[in-house]
């Protein structure tokens, strides 16, 4: 759902900016508990409901009448265009063999693969990461802090919520000059995110809101940590 990060005011980003400093010491707690289950259940209830009637029946109308191949077209470009926030997150991680990978996936498939539409650097050996600013604020040590659930995001903790806005400017859909096209974009983009997710839903057994938590944060951790982060789910 990362399409629903908009553009921000100038003073909503500073008050974004000043609530992250405020709560950034928070951070330094365990993550493993979800203190604010009650909270978070509240908001897992909107969303799965705005999802259950509004999101997931587009997402199954656009795999029903677009065919896979403009499916994987659409979905490739919007992969490339996240090489920008890829390669910024690297480099802010000081990982810069990855973030040249990331540079040469993103001249190639503009270039040679149509505007992202192919995919011809992954057959070349050059594998995409998936980078953000949460992963790279843990790269540096701060800890996740209490799990908690965003209106429209979903999933996200202390730690990655504020997170959310550099990634926003890392996102070159964000500087499209013209209104309609750039909210079309982040329309198609919230639709095909959700499709790649409808198989996904089958896997899910007991507890909706407690499978997702574990899913989630143990995806976060493994992300940040790699072969570190011990596997109890």
């Amino acid at each position: 759902m990362r399409a629903f990060r908009f553009t921000l005011s100038r003073r909503a980003q500073a008050l974004a900016c000043a609530c992250f400093i405020t709560l950034s010491p928070l951070c330094r707690a365990d993550s493993d508990e979800d203190p604010w289950e009650g909270f978070n259940r509240s908001i897992f209830a909107f969303n799965d409901t705005l999802d259950t009637y509004a999101l997931k029946p587009l997402a199954q109308g656009y795999q029903f009448i677009t065919p896979r191949r403009v499916q994987d077209g659409i979905h490739n470009v919007f992969n490339n265009l996240g090489e920008v926030k890829n390669l910024a997150n690297n480099v802010l991680q000081a990982k810069f063999h990855s973030a040249g990978v990331d540079t040469s996936r993103f001249l190639l498939n503009s270039t040679l693969g149509l505007v992202g539409m192919i995919d011809v650097a992954t057959p070349m050996g050059l594998q995409r990461s998936d980078q953000d600013f949460g992963q790279t604020l843990g790269h540096w040590g701060v800890n996740s802090g209490p799990y908690l659930v965003l209106p429209f995001l979903g999933p996200s903790t202390l730690r990655d919520a504020p997170a959310i806005l550099p990634d926003a400017y890392a996102n070159p859909v964000r500087y499209i000059g013209d209104v309609p096209t750039r909210n079309s974009l982040y329309g198609v983009s919230m639709i095909d995110g959700r499709a790649q997710y409808l198989k996904s839903e089958k896997l899910i057994t007991g507890d909706k809101y407690n499978f997702i938590r574990s899913v989630y944060l143990q995806n976060r951790a493994f992300k940040i940590q790699g072969a570190n982060v011990k596997d109890d789910f």
